[in-house]
């Protein structure tokens, strides 16, 4: 007779390793947990005693389901979003957090979770797979649906573009704490010359507002801004909310959590080169804030 508490107890070692995967599949932390839990589920209708590698067969099953639930997104949205920013992993700098390192471990960035996002489902999947969890293209090519050297060629493909992206983050923790700290004080100051200072030339702005009718600014701010003097004057708008902005680990790496009245407004990730800010993605979708796990702020 199957022993379902030992059973429960092999799933659960897994169970971090699975949550990355999904987490870096999805961008999104709630579909990711329910990736994990329909593996639980056809854990428990197969017969586990003829799974030779468990780990495996569970990290394949949370690939296929997350690749259901990426080829199904687009027809559950009713309208697609101009800007999409994943759901980011928050902690305080310097804190002590297995789980949420275990999410994030390879430095999976925001901005490479934008990459990743724009990537065909399939071609996601093997890279994701294989590039990061190691996951031999024998057993990815089942999932997909295609020839070995096919699925090779998915990974491959889903590589370079990730690379030509630049979104592979080396990051120096004292160079990229000035540029943060700099950014809030010039938003802070409202000093349009000091925000230009700290943004690269080329800087792109990406803000998820959610959508005009669930952002109270939504409608007078532009979800992608390029350019450092276009990105100074919309940062100018939100002044009142740096006021209350606190310097936090977004996927690892410095960022901010803006706050109005003691409520999050804004989640914006940096990604920094050569000392200026090159990118920023801001999650300001307010249905999506209230779902964040926000206890980092405490």
């Amino acid at each position: 007779m199957r022993d379902t508490r030992v059973l429960a107890d092999q799933f659960e070692a897994h169970r971090g390793r699975l949550r990355a995967v999904g987490y870096r599949m999805l961008g999104s932390l709630s579909e990711a947990d329910d990736a994990v839990q329909e593996a639980w589920l056809r854990l428990q209708r197969s017969d586990d005693a003829a799974i030779d590698n468990l780990g495996g067969w569970l990290t394949t099953v949370v690939g296929r389901v997350c690749l259901d639930l990426l080829r199904s997104r687009a027809a559950r949205r009713e309208e697609p979003l101009e800007v999409y920013v994943p759901d980011p992993v928050i902690a305080a700098p310097g804190a002590h957090d297995p789980e949420r390192e275990a999410l994030l471990a390879d430095s999976v960035g925001l901005a490479l979770l934008v990459v990743l996002d724009a990537l065909p489902p399939a071609e996601r999947l093997a890279f994701v797979l294989h590039d990061t969890f190691a996951v031999p293209f024998e057993e990815i090519a089942p999932v997909v649906g295609r020839t070995v050297e096919a699925t090779r060629q998915l990974a491959s493909r889903g590589r370079r573009r990730v690379r030509g992206a630049s979104v592979q983050r080396v990051v120096d923790p004292v160079r990229q704490r000035a540029v943060v700290e700099a950014f809030l004080a010039a938003s802070r100051e409202g000093s349009f010359d000091a925000l230009v200072a700290v943004l690269d030339p080329d800087v792109l702005v990406r803000a998820d507002y959610g959508g005009v009718l669930q952002h109270p600014v939504a409608t007078s701010a532009r979800p992608l801004v390029r350019g450092a003097a276009n990105v100074a004057s919309q940062a100018l708008m939100f002044r009142s909310a740096a006021r209350e902005a606190r310097i936090v680990l977004i996927n690892g790496a410095l960022g901010l959590v803006t706050m109005q009245d003691g409520v999050a407004y804004s989640v914006m990730s940096f990604t920094e080169q050569e000392g200026r800010i090159a990118q920023l993605d801001i999650l300001a979708d307010p249905v999506r804030l209230a779902r964040l796990d926000l206890s980092a702020l405490v």
